[in-house]
C-alpha cells in the first residue's frame, strides 16, 4: 500500500511540475501559472529551486521581464512560476509584494532571495546556479 501512495505522490508531483513523461525532464520548460496559495506551496516543496515572478498584465517592467523569465524556464534546472497579482491579491499580500515585478527564489522549500524590479538574465541565472543542488 505504501508503494501505491508513493507512486500517487510521484504522479502528482509530475502533474504539478507539468512534466511530460516522454521528455525525461525534471522541470517544465515554460513558466507555470500559479492557481492559488496551495499550488505555489506544493511547487516550492516539490522542486529543488523555484523562481517565482509576481507580475501584472498592465505592468510595463513586467512585460520587459517576461522574455527573460521564459528563457530561464526553457533552459535551467529551476522551476519558474508566475503569479498574477490581480488574480491572486491575497497571495501577493501574504508574500509582502508591494511592487511589481517582484521575484522570489526558493531553494529546498525555503525563500533565499527577493528581488524587486526588472532583473537582467545573467543575474537571475547566477542566483539560480548558486542554489542549484
Amino acid at each position: 500500500m505504501s508503494d501505491d501512495i508513493e507512486s500517487i505522490k510521484e504522479q502528482k508531483k509530475k502533474e504539478l511540475l507539468g512534466e511530460d513523461d516522454e521528455s525525461g525532464t525534471d522541470v517544465p520548460n515554460e513558466p507555470i501559472h500559479i492557481e492559488g496559495s496551495d499550488h505555489l506551496d506544493e511547487l516550492v516543496q516539490d522542486a529543488d529551486v523555484v523562481l517565482v515572478d509576481f507580475y501584472a498584465d498592465w505592468c510595463g517592467p513586467c512585460k520587459m521581464l517576461e522574455p527573460v523569465v521564459e528563457s530561464i524556464a526553457a533552459d535551467t534546472d529551476a522551476a519558474v512560476a508566475k503569479v498574477d497579482i490581480d488574480q491572486h491579491q491575497m497571495l501577493a499580500r501574504q508574500n509582502g509584494v508591494q511592487g511589481v515585478p517582484t521575484l522570489f527564489l526558493y531553494a529546498n522549500g525555503e525563500p533565499v532571495e527577493q528581488m524587486v524590479g526588472v532583473q537582467d538574465e545573467s543575474t537571475l541565472r547566477n542566483k539560480i546556479q548558486q542554489h542549484a543542488a
